[in-house]
């Protein structure tokens, strides 16, 4: 396996407070890795910078070997929407739009016929099990269904990687292993990469490889 996403000596301070620092870390294609620690720990805004969507003030994120300090805001996103999807505690569906139309909702800066687009869509669903719940609003799905659309969603454009937040904090216990077993089926399927940030001890040990965070640094065994 090879280098998906890189970061070295990445430090983020907010004012006087350490968020982050000296944090180095490396993922690999079709690899689970699981940052944990408890809250406060400086994972979140870890994950942030390993998206491009803080900046470090020191260090640097290298995607391919590209540094994303080197990527204005515009090529940023773009960067984001052909590499890296996002998935969070919050599901931060639209809750106007029906299932397949939230998947749908990053492809339309593309051009692209919207028969295409619900086709791609459609096919996302399939992947993590909802496709007889296509039309439904996100009010009418339960929780874990909602974070299934989320999945789906992030992984419209193809990404190799996702980031995943908390992604089981506001799921019960049943319902997380069932996510988690979806992002085992999604590695295993389609070769997709995963950081799961948590602090939970059992979605951790369900991954390849576990970063530990505390006070904004790195504490692996």
């Amino acid at each position: 396996m090879s280098d998906l996403l890189r970061a070295e000596s990445l430090c983020k301070s907010f004012g006087k407070v350490s968020a982050v620092r000296d944090l180095s870390l490396h993922i690999e294609r079709g690899e689970i890795v699981a940052m944990m620690g408890r809250s406060g720990s400086g994972k979140s805004t870890a994950m942030h910078m390993l998206a491009g969507l803080e900046q470090p003030t020191s260090g640097r994120v290298l995607s391919d070997g590209r540094d994303l300090a080197d990527l204005d805001e515009d090529d940023l996103a773009l960067w984001r929407r052909a590499n890296i999807g996002l998935v969070f505690q919050a599901f931060h569906l639209i809750p106007t739009l029906s299932a397949l139309e939230n998947v749908a909702f990053p492809l339309y800066p593309e051009k692209m016929r919207p028969k295409e687009r619900r086709e791609r869509a459609a096919i996302r669903l399939e992947m993590v099990g909802l496709t007889n719940r296509a039309e439904h609003r996100p009010s009418q799905l339960s929780g874990g269904e909602q974070q299934r659309v989320a999945i789906a969603r992030a992984l419209i454009n193809e990404p190799g990687l996702i980031l995943a937040d908390e992604p089981t904090g506001n799921l019960d216990t049943e319902t997380g292993h069932e996510i988690l077993e979806l992002f085992h089926q999604l590695r295993d399927d389609a070769g997709v990469a995963l950081l799961i940030v948590t602090h939970d001890d059992e979605v951790a040990a369900s991954a390849d490889r576990i970063i530990g965070m505390k006070d904004g640094g790195r504490v692996d065994a």
